[in-house]
């Protein structure tokens, strides 16, 4: 796995040029009695950057991309078919919350009801591919597996929809929204913000320990793209280990971490370990020598990196804000979506850039989920 990650990295890198997945992701949160928390919350975003945003409490679809306002130049009632798309998917939602409760034999209490939909695009290859997830209360209930086009349904509670949505050839039409009409709009939406997506950036890194018997983390925090390595080396010779987890930034940037045991090594020899960043479209390495005299603790007031407060919670909380502390652990879950297509042998209008709910499956409660 590392071997292949590495000899990636170095084709990309070729003169400095770097072939990219772009991806355009819609996530859709339905809740019910959470205090605080809108009733529905809607983004969409491209490369993990927000781009567009909607709630119960404005009704309104927004930009968040200065560059996004270009999208009214080719469409001028953009915005209001979005307004409007998400005002369906929010009643949809309400419906969703009490089928599934239903059907899991749950009652009262807060409760969520979480789908992700979207597409990747390779713009060296062309490769478009979907993805289409669906979650209740931060648990996965069903979703799409692209390479088979078949419905997977963890729990025997989701059964009925994996069967209905089977019959009424739910995937085949997923799949064509995702290659046609979601690929069209990431490939416009990279047009429009392409000095902002495919920019590079080098991050800030810096080193931490626990304690003087931790292990010693090095965080590298505010570089873009995410496709990139962060990894420990001795002699300048990269060990063997896990690479760190890349995690977005508030700000569309992103950050990892990586930890290295060095607590059987003489504190003489720590300066022979480096902390090595590759990133994609970066020709030279940022290798970052560690010094013990600048490991920076918990103990140390106002010396806390940056990166140790930047974490995000979990998957997609940078882009849901949630008012309720406990809705932080549960919106973070795998997080799904619903497809519409109002005709069944009509493409989705052009004027759209996501699918409207989907009526067929959810035209009554009883066939909602």
């Amino acid at each position: 796995m590392k071997i292949c990650a590495v000899v990636f990295l170095l084709g990309v890198m070729i003169n400095g040029t770097a072939s990219m997945i772009h991806t355009l992701r819609y996530f859709k949160t339905a809740s019910s009695q959470i205090s605080g928390f809108p009733q529905y919350v809607s983004v969409g975003l491209v490369n993990d950057l927000v781009i567009i945003h909607y709630d119960s409490n404005t009704k309104r679809a927004v930009p968040k991309q200065e560059w996004m306002n270009r999208v009214t130049d080719e469409d001028h009632q953009y915005w209001e078919q979005q307004t409007q798309i998400n005002l369906n998917y929010e009643q949809v939602g309400k419906v969703n919350i009490e089928t599934v409760k239903q059907r899991l034999n749950v009652t009262g209490g807060s409760h969520l009801f979480q789908y992700m939909y979207g597409c990747d695009w390779d713009d060296e290859t062309g490769e478009i591919r979907g993805y289409y997830l669906v979650a209740f209360d931060g648990e996965d209930f069903i979703a799409l597996d692209w390479a088979t086009q078949t419905w997977v349904a963890p729990k025997q509670q989701a059964f009925p929809t994996k069967l209905r949505w089977e019959k009424i050839g739910t995937a085949l039409r997923f799949k064509d929204y995702a290659e046609h009409d979601c690929a069209e709009y990431l490939k416009k939406y990279v047009r429009y913000g392409e000095t902002t997506l495919k920019r590079t950036e080098l991050p800030k890194v810096w080193f931490l320990q626990k304690s003087s018997s931790s292990p010693v983390t090095c965080f590298a925090s505010g570089f873009y793209p995410d496709r990139a390595v962060l990894s420990w080396a001795k002699d300048g010779v990269e060990l063997e280990g896990e690479w760190g987890e890349i995690l977005p930034n508030h700000d569309g940037t992103f950050q990892s971490s990586v930890s290295l045991d060095l607590s059987s090594v003489p504190p003489g020899d720590w300066g022979r370990y480096s902390c090595v960043f590759q990133l994609s479209g970066v020709k030279d390495d940022l290798v970052t020598k560690l010094d013990p005299g600048l490991i920076r603790t918990n103990s140390e007031t106002g010396l806390r990196p940056r990166a140790q407060f930047e974490f995000r919670e979990k998957k997609y909380t940078p882009y849901i804000v949630a008012a309720a502390c406990v809705l932080g652990a549960v919106v973070c879950a795998v997080i799904g979506y619903f497809v519409y297509r109002r005709f069944k042998d009509k493409q989705l209008s052009p004027q759209s850039s996501e699918p409207e709910v989907m009526q067929e499956l959810n035209p009554r409660p009883a066939e909602t989920q």
